[in-house]
Protein backbone atom coordinates (compact mmCIF):
# COMPACT_ATOMS: atom_id res chain seq x y z
CA UNK A 1 0.00 0.00 0.00
CA UNK A 2 1.01 3.44 -0.47
CA UNK A 3 -0.36 6.52 1.47
CA UNK A 4 -0.05 10.46 -0.74
CA UNK A 5 0.31 13.72 1.82
CA UNK A 6 -0.99 16.65 -0.61
CA UNK A 7 0.44 20.26 0.90
CA UNK A 8 -1.65 22.97 -0.41
CA UNK A 9 0.67 25.78 0.07
CA UNK A 10 0.21 29.65 -0.86
CA UNK A 11 2.63 29.53 -3.76
CA UNK A 12 2.71 26.17 -4.87
CA UNK A 13 1.28 22.77 -3.98
CA UNK A 14 3.22 19.80 -3.26
CA UNK A 15 2.76 16.16 -3.26
CA UNK A 16 4.81 13.37 -1.26
CA UNK A 17 3.97 9.70 -2.23
CA UNK A 18 5.18 7.41 0.92
CA UNK A 19 4.72 3.70 1.24
CA UNK A 20 2.88 2.21 4.65
CA UNK A 21 6.00 2.06 6.57
CA UNK A 22 6.21 6.16 6.23
CA UNK A 23 9.08 6.28 4.06
CA UNK A 24 9.14 8.33 0.95
CA UNK A 25 9.05 6.91 -2.31
CA UNK A 26 8.69 10.10 -4.63
CA UNK A 27 6.98 13.94 -4.66
CA UNK A 28 6.36 16.52 -7.31
CA UNK A 29 5.39 19.88 -7.33
CA UNK A 30 3.76 22.91 -9.32
CA UNK A 31 3.61 26.65 -7.98
CA UNK A 32 1.22 29.13 -8.58
CA UNK A 33 0.14 32.75 -7.90
CA UNK A 34 -1.98 34.99 -5.28
CA UNK A 35 -2.97 38.07 -7.28
CA UNK A 36 -3.45 41.23 -5.40
CA UNK A 37 -6.06 43.57 -7.60
CA UNK A 38 -6.20 46.02 -4.56
CA UNK A 39 -4.19 47.41 -2.01
CA UNK A 40 -4.12 44.52 0.87
CA UNK A 41 -6.41 41.78 -1.11
CA UNK A 42 -4.74 38.81 -1.35
CA UNK A 43 -6.83 36.05 -3.92
CA UNK A 44 -6.49 32.59 -5.78
CA UNK A 45 -8.74 30.70 -8.07
CA UNK A 46 -9.36 27.47 -6.65
CA UNK A 47 -8.68 26.23 -9.98
CA UNK A 48 -4.97 26.91 -10.33
CA UNK A 49 -5.29 24.47 -6.73
CA UNK A 50 -7.19 21.57 -9.26
CA UNK A 51 -4.47 22.40 -11.91
CA UNK A 52 -1.58 22.11 -10.04
CA UNK A 53 -2.62 18.81 -8.57
CA UNK A 54 -3.75 17.14 -11.94
CA UNK A 55 -0.44 18.08 -13.22
CA UNK A 56 1.49 16.46 -10.22
CA UNK A 57 -0.18 13.26 -9.77
CA UNK A 58 0.12 13.11 -13.65
CA UNK A 59 3.86 12.88 -12.68
CA UNK A 60 3.96 10.89 -9.75
CA UNK A 61 1.58 8.05 -11.94
CA UNK A 62 4.08 8.35 -15.00
CA UNK A 63 7.23 8.39 -12.63
CA UNK A 64 6.27 5.64 -10.02
CA UNK A 65 4.74 2.32 -10.55
CA UNK A 66 3.67 1.87 -7.20
CA UNK A 67 1.42 5.04 -6.83
CA UNK A 68 -1.13 2.23 -8.13
CA UNK A 69 -1.30 0.78 -4.95
CA UNK A 70 -2.68 4.04 -3.17
CA UNK A 71 -5.12 3.13 -0.61
CA UNK A 72 -4.91 6.95 1.51
CA UNK A 73 -4.75 10.56 1.03
CA UNK A 74 -4.75 13.54 3.22
CA UNK A 75 -5.02 17.08 2.54
CA UNK A 76 -2.74 19.79 4.74
CA UNK A 77 -3.50 23.51 3.42
CA UNK A 78 -2.95 27.01 4.45
CA UNK A 79 -5.53 27.94 6.49
CA UNK A 80 -8.15 31.04 7.01
CA UNK A 81 -9.16 31.10 3.02
CA UNK A 82 -12.48 31.61 2.32
CA UNK A 83 -14.05 29.70 -0.74
CA UNK A 84 -17.56 30.76 -1.23
CA UNK A 85 -19.72 27.90 -3.53
CA UNK A 86 -23.28 28.03 -4.68
CA UNK A 87 -25.66 25.51 -4.05
CA UNK A 88 -24.57 23.58 -7.17
CA UNK A 89 -20.65 23.47 -5.55
CA UNK A 90 -19.68 26.16 -8.01
CA UNK A 91 -16.90 29.00 -6.95
CA UNK A 92 -18.79 32.16 -7.04
CA UNK A 93 -15.57 34.34 -6.68
CA UNK A 94 -11.67 33.85 -5.75
CA UNK A 95 -10.73 32.38 -2.53
CA UNK A 96 -9.76 35.45 -0.23
CA UNK A 97 -6.51 33.96 1.27
CA UNK A 98 -5.33 34.52 4.68
CA UNK A 99 -2.34 37.23 4.13
CA UNK A 100 -5.69 39.40 3.04
CA UNK A 101 -5.98 42.37 5.28
CA UNK A 102 -9.24 43.53 3.31
CA UNK A 103 -11.85 42.88 6.04
CA UNK A 104 -9.46 44.55 9.55
CA UNK A 105 -12.57 46.95 10.23
CA UNK A 106 -15.24 43.47 10.14
CA UNK A 107 -11.99 41.54 12.54
CA UNK A 108 -12.36 44.19 14.93
CA UNK A 109 -16.18 44.80 15.14
CA UNK A 110 -16.38 40.96 15.42
CA UNK A 111 -13.94 40.92 17.89
CA UNK A 112 -15.58 43.33 19.95
CA UNK A 113 -18.37 40.90 20.72
CA UNK A 114 -17.90 39.07 23.64
CA UNK A 115 -18.77 35.07 22.34
CA UNK A 116 -15.54 35.45 20.17
CA UNK A 117 -12.60 35.53 22.01
CA UNK A 118 -14.41 33.32 25.27
CA UNK A 119 -15.66 30.44 22.33
CA UNK A 120 -12.94 30.40 19.70
CA UNK A 121 -9.94 31.20 21.81
CA UNK A 122 -8.64 33.47 19.80
CA UNK A 123 -8.47 37.30 18.47
CA UNK A 124 -10.36 37.84 15.51
CA UNK A 125 -7.60 38.43 13.51
CA UNK A 126 -8.22 39.84 9.71
CA UNK A 127 -7.13 37.09 8.39
CA UNK A 128 -9.52 34.76 9.71
CA UNK A 129 -12.34 33.30 8.02
CA UNK A 130 -15.55 35.07 9.57
CA UNK A 131 -14.45 39.14 8.75
CA UNK A 132 -13.41 37.58 5.52
CA UNK A 133 -17.41 36.48 5.16
CA UNK A 134 -18.56 40.11 6.87
CA UNK A 135 -16.65 41.87 4.21
CA UNK A 136 -18.55 39.91 1.25
CA UNK A 137 -21.59 40.33 2.89
CA UNK A 138 -21.10 44.21 3.17
CA UNK A 139 -19.27 44.79 -0.34
CA UNK A 140 -20.52 41.88 -2.33
CA UNK A 141 -24.26 41.49 -1.09
CA UNK A 142 -25.37 39.18 -4.34
CA UNK A 143 -21.99 36.84 -3.86
CA UNK A 144 -23.30 36.47 -0.03
CA UNK A 145 -26.79 35.78 -0.85
CA UNK A 146 -25.73 33.01 -3.29
CA UNK A 147 -23.35 31.47 -0.84
CA UNK A 148 -24.48 27.81 0.16
CA UNK A 149 -21.32 26.64 1.65
CA UNK A 150 -18.09 28.48 2.88
CA UNK A 151 -14.76 26.01 2.29
CA UNK A 152 -10.94 26.38 3.53
CA UNK A 153 -9.04 25.81 1.09
CA UNK A 154 -7.89 21.95 2.45
CA UNK A 155 -11.80 21.28 2.53
CA UNK A 156 -12.29 22.54 -1.01
CA UNK A 157 -9.75 20.28 -2.32
CA UNK A 158 -11.61 17.17 -0.05
CA UNK A 159 -14.82 18.35 -2.08
CA UNK A 160 -12.90 17.68 -5.30
CA UNK A 161 -11.43 14.70 -4.30
CA UNK A 162 -14.84 13.13 -2.41
CA UNK A 163 -17.49 15.61 -3.60
CA UNK A 164 -18.03 15.77 0.10
CA UNK A 165 -18.49 19.24 2.09
CA UNK A 166 -16.20 18.03 5.11
CA UNK A 167 -13.34 19.83 7.00
CA UNK A 168 -11.25 18.93 10.11
CA UNK A 169 -10.80 20.48 12.81
CA UNK A 170 -7.41 21.90 12.91
CA UNK A 171 -8.13 23.68 9.77
CA UNK A 172 -11.51 24.86 11.15
CA UNK A 173 -10.28 26.49 14.26
CA UNK A 174 -8.81 29.08 12.19
CA UNK A 175 -12.14 30.66 11.32
CA UNK A 176 -13.91 32.33 14.33
CA UNK A 177 -16.58 29.59 14.03
CA UNK A 178 -15.42 26.85 16.04
CA UNK A 179 -16.07 26.14 19.22
CA UNK A 180 -12.60 24.95 20.42
CA UNK A 181 -13.46 24.04 23.45
CA UNK A 182 -16.28 21.25 22.02
CA UNK A 183 -14.64 20.88 18.69
CA UNK A 184 -17.96 21.84 17.12
CA UNK A 185 -19.12 24.60 14.67
CA UNK A 186 -20.74 28.01 17.23
CA UNK A 187 -24.50 28.71 16.24
CA UNK A 188 -23.88 31.51 18.55
CA UNK A 189 -20.76 32.41 16.34
CA UNK A 190 -21.96 31.57 13.55
CA UNK A 191 -24.97 33.70 14.30
CA UNK A 192 -23.30 36.73 15.18
CA UNK A 193 -21.33 36.32 11.99
CA UNK A 194 -24.27 36.74 10.10
CA UNK A 195 -23.89 32.81 8.90
CA UNK A 196 -25.77 29.58 9.18
CA UNK A 197 -24.62 26.18 9.96
CA UNK A 198 -25.84 24.65 6.79
CA UNK A 199 -23.23 26.57 5.37
CA UNK A 200 -20.34 24.92 7.12
CA UNK A 201 -18.72 21.11 6.08
CA UNK A 202 -19.29 18.56 8.34
CA UNK A 203 -16.56 18.30 10.78
CA UNK A 204 -14.24 15.11 11.42
CA UNK A 205 -11.07 14.61 12.95
CA UNK A 206 -7.89 14.58 11.00
CA UNK A 207 -7.39 11.23 11.47
CA UNK A 208 -10.79 10.21 10.30
CA UNK A 209 -11.93 9.07 6.67
CA UNK A 210 -13.76 12.16 5.54
CA UNK A 211 -14.79 9.81 2.74
CA UNK A 212 -13.39 7.84 -0.51
CA UNK A 213 -12.05 8.79 -3.96
CA UNK A 214 -14.85 9.89 -6.10
CA UNK A 215 -15.29 6.91 -9.02
CA UNK A 216 -14.40 9.24 -11.43
CA UNK A 217 -10.89 9.97 -10.07
CA UNK A 218 -10.11 6.43 -9.67
CA UNK A 219 -10.69 6.04 -12.96
CA UNK A 220 -8.36 9.06 -14.24
CA UNK A 221 -5.56 8.14 -12.03
CA UNK A 222 -5.71 4.48 -12.82
CA UNK A 223 -6.56 3.49 -9.32
CA UNK A 224 -8.39 0.07 -8.26
CA UNK A 225 -9.74 1.92 -5.26
CA UNK A 226 -10.88 2.16 -2.91
CA UNK A 227 -8.85 5.24 -1.55
CA UNK A 228 -9.74 6.97 1.75
CA UNK A 229 -9.18 10.85 2.23
CA UNK A 230 -8.57 11.97 5.74
CA UNK A 231 -10.29 14.62 7.38
CA UNK A 232 -6.67 16.67 6.61
CA UNK A 233 -5.45 19.34 8.52
CA UNK A 234 -4.08 23.05 8.82
CA UNK A 235 -0.53 23.41 7.63
CA UNK A 236 0.51 24.12 11.14
CA UNK A 237 -0.93 20.47 12.34
CA UNK A 238 -0.02 18.78 8.97
CA UNK A 239 3.79 19.92 10.33
CA UNK A 240 3.45 19.37 13.27
CA UNK A 241 2.24 15.37 12.82
CA UNK A 242 5.16 15.34 10.34
CA UNK A 243 7.68 15.94 13.26
CA UNK A 244 5.85 14.11 15.80
CA UNK A 245 4.58 17.15 18.02
CA UNK A 246 1.65 15.43 19.50
CA UNK A 247 1.36 15.28 23.08
CA UNK A 248 2.38 17.56 25.93
CA UNK A 249 5.73 18.87 26.20
CA UNK A 250 6.86 18.52 21.94
CA UNK A 251 6.57 21.16 19.78
CA UNK A 252 9.18 23.17 17.32
CA UNK A 253 10.78 26.46 16.35
CA UNK A 254 10.49 27.08 12.68
CA UNK A 255 12.83 29.68 11.40
CA UNK A 256 11.05 31.13 7.93
CA UNK A 257 10.00 33.83 6.36
CA UNK A 258 7.85 34.41 9.69
CA UNK A 259 8.61 32.79 12.93
CA UNK A 260 6.58 29.79 14.47
CA UNK A 261 6.95 28.53 17.87
CA UNK A 262 4.60 25.80 18.51
CA UNK A 263 3.54 23.37 21.11
CA UNK A 264 1.25 20.72 20.94
CA UNK A 265 -1.35 20.42 24.37
CA UNK A 266 -3.17 17.64 25.89
CA UNK A 267 -5.86 19.99 26.91
CA UNK A 268 -7.66 23.40 25.91
CA UNK A 269 -5.52 26.15 27.09
CA UNK A 270 -6.47 29.52 25.44
CA UNK A 271 -4.92 33.25 25.55
CA UNK A 272 -6.37 35.24 23.29
CA UNK A 273 -4.62 38.43 25.52
CA UNK A 274 -1.38 37.56 24.40
CA UNK A 275 -2.26 37.33 20.88
CA UNK A 276 -1.30 33.45 21.02
CA UNK A 277 -2.95 31.32 18.49
CA UNK A 278 -4.72 28.09 19.80
CA UNK A 279 -6.34 25.58 17.96
CA UNK A 280 -7.34 22.23 17.26
CA UNK A 281 -4.79 19.54 16.48
CA UNK A 282 -5.60 17.41 13.86
CA UNK A 283 -5.18 14.37 16.42
CA UNK A 284 -8.46 13.85 18.72
CA UNK A 285 -8.39 15.00 21.89
CA UNK A 286 -5.25 17.77 21.41
CA UNK A 287 -4.78 21.50 20.65
CA UNK A 288 -2.00 23.29 19.52
CA UNK A 289 -0.89 26.73 20.59
CA UNK A 290 2.03 28.78 18.70
CA UNK A 291 3.04 31.96 18.71
CA UNK A 292 3.85 33.84 15.79
CA UNK A 293 6.22 36.99 14.73
CA UNK A 294 5.92 38.58 11.23
CA UNK A 295 9.59 39.21 10.44
CA UNK A 296 11.75 36.26 11.23
CA UNK A 297 14.35 35.08 8.31
CA UNK A 298 12.35 38.47 6.61
CA UNK A 299 14.35 40.34 8.66
CA UNK A 300 17.56 38.54 7.86
CA UNK A 301 16.43 38.67 4.24
CA UNK A 302 15.88 42.26 4.60
CA UNK A 303 19.28 42.94 6.17
CA UNK A 304 20.92 40.61 2.82
CA UNK A 305 18.97 42.87 0.55
CA UNK A 306 20.13 46.49 1.67
CA UNK A 307 23.52 45.16 2.24
CA UNK A 308 24.37 43.82 -1.02
CA UNK A 309 24.94 40.43 0.74
CA UNK A 310 22.91 37.06 1.08
CA UNK A 311 21.84 35.97 4.41
CA UNK A 312 24.38 32.99 4.24
CA UNK A 313 27.16 35.40 3.81
CA UNK A 314 26.30 37.84 6.73
CA UNK A 315 25.69 34.87 9.14
CA UNK A 316 28.77 33.13 8.07
CA UNK A 317 31.37 35.20 9.96
CA UNK A 318 29.28 34.25 13.28
CA UNK A 319 29.66 30.64 13.00
CA UNK A 320 31.88 30.42 15.85
CA UNK A 321 31.57 30.85 19.44
CA UNK A 322 28.05 32.59 20.94
CA UNK A 323 29.00 35.98 22.11
CA UNK A 324 27.49 38.12 24.73
CA UNK A 325 24.41 40.81 23.55
CA UNK A 326 25.90 43.33 21.53
CA UNK A 327 25.14 47.32 21.94
CA UNK A 328 23.12 47.74 18.73
CA UNK A 329 19.72 46.34 19.41
CA UNK A 330 16.67 45.84 16.86
CA UNK A 331 13.05 45.32 17.49
CA UNK A 332 12.01 43.23 14.39
CA UNK A 333 8.29 44.38 13.64
CA UNK A 334 9.17 45.01 9.82
CA UNK A 335 5.04 44.68 9.34
CA UNK A 336 4.10 44.62 12.43
CA UNK A 337 3.75 41.95 14.63
CA UNK A 338 1.24 39.34 15.82
CA UNK A 339 2.20 37.41 19.35
CA UNK A 340 2.65 38.98 21.85
CA UNK A 341 1.29 42.48 20.82
CA UNK A 342 -0.97 42.20 17.90
CA UNK A 343 -0.08 44.83 16.66
CA UNK A 344 -0.14 45.59 12.98
CA UNK A 345 1.01 49.22 13.05
CA UNK A 346 4.14 49.05 14.62
CA UNK A 347 7.52 48.75 12.65
CA UNK A 348 10.74 47.70 13.50
CA UNK A 349 13.95 49.73 14.17
CA UNK A 350 17.94 49.73 15.56
CA UNK A 351 18.68 51.32 18.77
CA UNK A 352 22.87 52.28 20.06
CA UNK A 353 23.89 52.54 16.31
CA UNK A 354 27.01 54.60 16.58
CA UNK A 355 30.03 55.76 14.18
CA UNK A 356 31.97 52.28 14.75
CA UNK A 357 28.88 49.93 14.30
CA UNK A 358 29.36 47.75 10.97
CA UNK A 359 27.58 45.29 9.37
CA UNK A 360 28.69 42.23 11.16
CA UNK A 361 26.97 44.54 14.55
CA UNK A 362 23.72 44.74 12.66
CA UNK A 363 23.45 41.28 11.86
CA UNK A 364 23.89 40.00 15.31
CA UNK A 365 21.51 42.83 16.22
CA UNK A 366 18.70 41.45 13.92
CA UNK A 367 19.76 37.61 14.67
CA UNK A 368 19.28 38.52 18.38
CA UNK A 369 16.20 40.88 18.08
CA UNK A 370 14.13 37.75 16.32
CA UNK A 371 15.63 35.70 19.01
CA UNK A 372 13.90 37.69 21.64
CA UNK A 373 10.88 38.04 19.51
CA UNK A 374 10.31 34.24 19.89
CA UNK A 375 10.88 34.29 23.39
CA UNK A 376 8.25 36.72 23.72
CA UNK A 377 5.84 33.38 21.92
CA UNK A 378 7.70 31.41 24.34
CA UNK A 379 6.97 33.33 27.64
CA UNK A 380 3.19 33.52 26.54
CA UNK A 381 2.95 29.78 26.34
CA UNK A 382 4.76 28.89 29.38
CA UNK A 383 2.37 31.36 31.16
CA UNK A 384 -0.81 28.32 30.36
CA UNK A 385 1.86 25.98 31.62
CA UNK A 386 3.01 24.68 28.86
CA UNK A 387 5.66 22.40 29.36
CA UNK A 388 8.50 22.68 26.98
CA UNK A 389 11.98 21.15 28.03
CA UNK A 390 13.05 20.74 23.80
CA UNK A 391 12.00 22.15 21.18
CA UNK A 392 12.85 20.84 17.25
CA UNK A 393 14.62 23.65 15.03
CA UNK A 394 13.16 23.57 11.46
CA UNK A 395 13.34 26.08 8.65
CA UNK A 396 15.71 27.39 6.57
CA UNK A 397 17.50 29.84 9.56
CA UNK A 398 18.08 26.43 10.97
CA UNK A 399 20.76 26.38 9.09
CA UNK A 400 22.65 28.87 10.65
CA UNK A 401 24.51 27.28 13.90
CA UNK A 402 25.26 30.78 15.25
CA UNK A 403 21.57 31.34 15.72
CA UNK A 404 20.10 28.18 16.71
CA UNK A 405 22.41 28.57 20.11
CA UNK A 406 21.65 32.34 20.82
CA UNK A 407 17.80 31.19 20.40
CA UNK A 408 18.55 27.78 22.62
CA UNK A 409 20.05 30.31 25.31
CA UNK A 410 17.07 32.77 25.08
CA UNK A 411 14.60 30.17 25.13
CA UNK A 412 16.45 27.82 27.90
CA UNK A 413 15.66 24.79 26.13
CA UNK A 414 17.75 22.61 23.83
CA UNK A 415 17.10 22.48 20.50
CA UNK A 416 17.22 19.89 17.95
CA UNK A 417 18.57 19.56 14.30
CA UNK A 418 16.89 16.86 12.97
CA UNK A 419 18.96 15.18 9.99
CA UNK A 420 17.61 16.12 6.52
CA UNK A 421 15.05 14.10 5.32
CA UNK A 422 10.84 14.89 5.17
CA UNK A 423 9.06 15.80 8.06
CA UNK A 424 7.06 18.98 7.02
CA UNK A 425 3.35 19.17 6.48
CA UNK A 426 3.91 16.48 3.17
CA UNK A 427 4.37 14.13 5.15
CA UNK A 428 1.97 15.21 7.86
CA UNK A 429 -0.72 14.80 5.43
CA UNK A 430 0.81 11.19 4.40
CA UNK A 431 0.26 10.76 8.08
CA UNK A 432 -3.12 11.34 8.39
CA UNK A 433 -4.05 8.90 5.03
CA UNK A 434 -2.50 6.45 6.65
CA UNK A 435 -4.65 6.83 9.97
CA UNK A 436 -7.85 7.33 7.95
CA UNK A 437 -7.28 4.07 5.65
CA UNK A 438 -6.13 1.78 7.93
CA UNK A 439 -6.94 3.19 11.58
CA UNK A 440 -3.33 3.33 12.82
CA UNK A 441 -2.97 5.21 16.01
CA UNK A 442 -1.34 8.57 16.13
CA UNK A 443 1.43 7.05 18.56
CA UNK A 444 2.18 4.41 16.35
CA UNK A 445 2.71 6.93 12.71
CA UNK A 446 3.77 10.17 13.82
CA UNK A 447 7.12 9.53 15.02
CA UNK A 448 9.73 12.18 15.96
CA UNK A 449 12.25 12.42 12.95
CA UNK A 450 15.98 11.03 13.68
CA UNK A 451 18.03 14.30 15.31
CA UNK A 452 21.31 15.08 13.82
CA UNK A 453 22.36 17.72 16.84
CA UNK A 454 21.01 18.63 19.68
CA UNK A 455 22.13 22.12 20.88
CA UNK A 456 22.14 22.97 24.48
CA UNK A 457 21.74 26.40 25.76
CA UNK A 458 25.15 28.13 26.65
CA UNK A 459 25.03 28.50 30.46
CA UNK A 460 27.59 31.13 31.00
CA UNK A 461 25.30 34.03 28.90
CA UNK A 462 22.37 33.01 29.93
CA UNK A 463 22.10 35.98 32.45
CA UNK A 464 23.48 38.26 30.39
CA UNK A 465 20.88 37.53 27.18
CA UNK A 466 17.65 37.57 30.05
CA UNK A 467 18.91 40.89 31.06
CA UNK A 468 19.08 41.97 27.00
CA UNK A 469 15.56 40.37 26.91
CA UNK A 470 14.07 41.97 29.79
CA UNK A 471 15.45 45.63 27.87
CA UNK A 472 14.06 44.06 24.41
CA UNK A 473 10.72 43.70 26.06
CA UNK A 474 10.80 47.68 27.65
CA UNK A 475 11.97 49.34 23.78
CA UNK A 476 8.37 48.45 22.49
CA UNK A 477 6.10 50.70 24.02
CA UNK A 478 9.14 53.65 23.66
CA UNK A 479 9.23 52.72 19.87
CA UNK A 480 5.28 52.29 19.87
CA UNK A 481 5.08 56.08 21.21
CA UNK A 482 7.53 57.61 19.32
CA UNK A 483 6.28 56.35 15.84
CA UNK A 484 2.54 57.67 16.94
CA UNK A 485 3.67 61.16 16.94
CA UNK A 486 6.19 60.99 14.23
Amino acid sequence: MTFLGIDLGTSGIRLLLIDDDGVPIGSAERSYHARHPHPGWSEQNPSDWIAALEDSVAELRDNFPQFAALRGIGVAGHMHGATLLDNSGRVLRPCILWNDTRSHTQAARLDAKEPFRAISGNIVFPGFTAPKLEWVRENEPDIFAKTAKVLLPAAYLNYYLTGEYVADMSDSAGTSWLDLANRKWSSTLLDAGNMRDDQMPRLVEGTDEAGRLRPALLDKWGLGGPVSVAGGAGDNAAAACGIGAQNEGQGFVSLGTSGVLLSARDGYHPAPETALHTFCHAIPGRWYQMGVMLSATDSLNWLARITGQNPTELTSKLDGNLRKPGTVHYLPYLAGERTPHNDAEIRGSFTGLATETDREDLTRAVLEGVAFGLRDSFEALTATNARLKQLIAIGGGSASRYWIELIATVLGVPLALPKSGEFGAALGAARLGIAAATGATADRIMSIPEVHETIDPNESLRSAFDVAYQNFRKAYPLIKACQQHS
